[in-house]
Parts: C-alpha cells; structure tokens; sequence
C-alpha cells in the first residue's frame, strides 16, 4: 500500500499570497494538536529577516484574533479544513499564545542562515570550532577585491580600457585625482543596500555600449546648455562693454557682470553658484542703482540708460537658470556615476 507524501508543494508567484498560505498551514498544525507548546516542534525557514518578522507578526496576530472569537476568512478557512470546532479554536489560541509569549525564543520562525548557523554552533566541537565563535561577512573587502579584478582587466577589455580611461581624463578635467579605485570602491557600496540592489539589478542585461549611448546623450544635452549660457552671458558682457563702462562702475564691485561672468564658466561652477535670491536679485526687483558709488558721473548716467535692457537681461538670465539648471544639475550628478555604475555592472 502506497503512502501518501508528507510534502505540500505550493507554486505561486510574488504577491499571490504565500505568506498566509503558509501561516495558516502553520496555525492547522499547532491547531489540531493537543501539545500546546507544538511551536517549539516546528520549524519554519525562509529566505530574509524581514519575511520572517513578517510571519512571526502574523502568526502572533491571528492567534490573538482567534482567541477573541474573531472569525476572520483565516479563522473559517481552518475551521472547514479542520475537524475543530469554534469553541476548540479559540481556547487552543489563547494556551498557544500564552505560551509563545512566554517562550519566544523557542519560536522558530526564522531564516535560512540562522537556522545553519544554529546547527553549525551544537556542533561546533565536532567541526573543529571554537563554541564562541561568530559569522562575520567583510562585503567591502570583498567588493574592494572585485574593483580590483575589473581594473586589471585594463589593457585586455578594450571597451572597458576606454571606459576607465575616459573616466580618468573627466576626472583630470574637474581638477580631480585621475585614480579611479576609490570612486569605483566607494560606489560599489550601493550593493550592500537593499533598497539600492534591487534598482541595480534591473541593469543586468545592459552593455557597455548601452551606458556609452546613455552618457554621450546626457555629455550632449549639457554642452548643450553650457553653450547656451556661455553665448547668452557673452552677449551681456560685449553690451556693457560696448557701452563703454568699466565691470568696476557696477554697484557691489561689480557684482552685475560678474553674475554674467559665471554663465560664462557654468562647466566650472559649483550647484549654488548661481542665486537668484540674493542681493543682485534684490536690487534688480527694487529698481535700485545699479552702479557703484564710486563710479564717475559719466558711467553713472551710461549705466541708468541702458538700467532698462540691464534687468530684462538679468530676468532673462534667470528665465535661462529656471528652464535648465535643475536637468543640468541632475545630469551631472548622473554622469558621476554613470561609468561607476558601468564599471560595476561588469562585476
């Protein structure tokens, strides 16, 4: 006579409701016994320490619902998978839960490498341990090790060669150490987070060609803007000039054309370099005077004329900064760690 298999096997894919599934095959086993401590009898293993907070919470939530005569859809799908009554139900979750409460540390709902790790310890004398001894994972000196592998691989990948190259000479360009490891190292850091790792994975399938397409797009759009500030600024400055005052006639040691200057030099900026609410705004939106005190009578009365085209101008400067700078900024940022990443997606 054949026997009927022990095992259950449930197939179902994410957020199809495994989690109650398995809590409630759980609570039918410690349900339909008359041991009120079957908990301690009873292992349940998954993957992560949060999956398994989770079903501990759930666990602990239900057998207080039962106990309070709560019938949930749990409490009914067990009653008719059960030859329990209501009554049985309830009285059993309320012992089962004291009895938990009492003795959680005998409640086994725990991960994969909890569990080895407890089995490893009872035998740790047999397997030639110390009994104190601990799990540690050096992930930076292991993430360090693989930045390692791929910078060696300099001079045998030429696609990655050119990568790490072109990386080098930006950083040169930003007056930056051209050693790449420590950035690589540093970013390689995303992985040990969870919540990064899961953004980092749905790369996989990407190639290095992929991120040199994405980065000449974003180099494009930037030089893009910076070719724009650079011509707008200097049409400024080429009017003042020909108006034939001096940048030292403007009020605030000639904080006007200095404002224009920057436009020039955007590349070179730092992201709060350009402010458009500090004084220069203030005495543009005041009407204030524009030159410096100290200026003579002849470039105050140049500087009042062309006062007018100065702030629309300088409106026109801040139109520029509030249509474009915050894509400039963030593709910046992007660029910094478009090749880290690149790098990375390697290993």
């Amino acid at each position: 006579m054949l026997q009927t298999s022990t095992f259950q096997v449930y197939n179902a894919s994410a957020g199809s409701g495994k989690t109650f599934t398995l809590v409630k095959q759980y609570l039918k086993v410690l349900l339909t016994s008359n041991d009120l401590f079957m908990f301690q009898k009873v292992l349940a293993v998954t993957f992560t320490n949060k999956a398994a907070g989770e079903m501990k919470e759930r666990v602990l939530f239900y057998l207080e619902e039962f106990a309070e005569g709560s019938e949930s859809d749990l409490f009914k799908n067990i009653l008719s998978e059960t030859n329990l009554d209501a009554t049985i139900i309830q009285e059993r979750s309320k012992k089962i839960l004291e009895a938990i409460l009492k003795n959680y540390a005998a409640f086994s709902i725990t991960t994969i490498d909890s569990f080895t790790h407890k089995i490893i310890k009872s035998f740790a004398f047999d397997l030639g341990l110390s009994l104190n001894f601990e799990v540690e994972m050096d992930a930076i000196s292991l993430l360090n090790e693989a930045v390692d592998v791929l910078i060696s691989k300099i001079g045998t990948d030429q696609k990655l060669t050119n990568l790490l190259i072109e990386y080098s000479l930006d950083k040169i360009d930003d007056d930056k150490s051209w050693d790449i490891s420590k950035d690589l190292n540093d970013f390689a850091k995303v992985l040990l987070n969870e919540d990064d790792l899961k953004h980092f994975r749905k790369l996989a399938d990407k190639k290095l060609d992929d991120f040199f397409e994405l980065k000449n797009k974003i180099q494009k759009s930037n030089k893009g803007i910076e070719k724009e500030y650079k011509v707008f600024g200097n049409e400024v400055l080429s009017f003042i000039e020909t108006s034939g005052v001096q940048l030292s006639d403007f009020a605030y040691t000639g904080e006007y054309p200095k404002h224009f200057e920057k436009l020039t030099k955007l590349r070179f900026l730092k992201f709060d370099d350009l402010k458009f609410d500090a004084r220069l705004n203030t005495v543009i939106e005041d009407g204030k005077n524009l030159f410096a005190g100290k200026a003579s009578a002849a470039s105050k009365d140049t500087i009042e004329e062309i006062s007018e085209q100065l702030r629309l101008y300088y409106y026109q400067s801040k139109d520029l900064y509030n249509r474009t700078y915050s894509s400039y900024l963030l593709n910046k940022i992007t660029l910094k760690s478009i090749i880290p990443l690149a790098v990375l997606n390697q290993c």
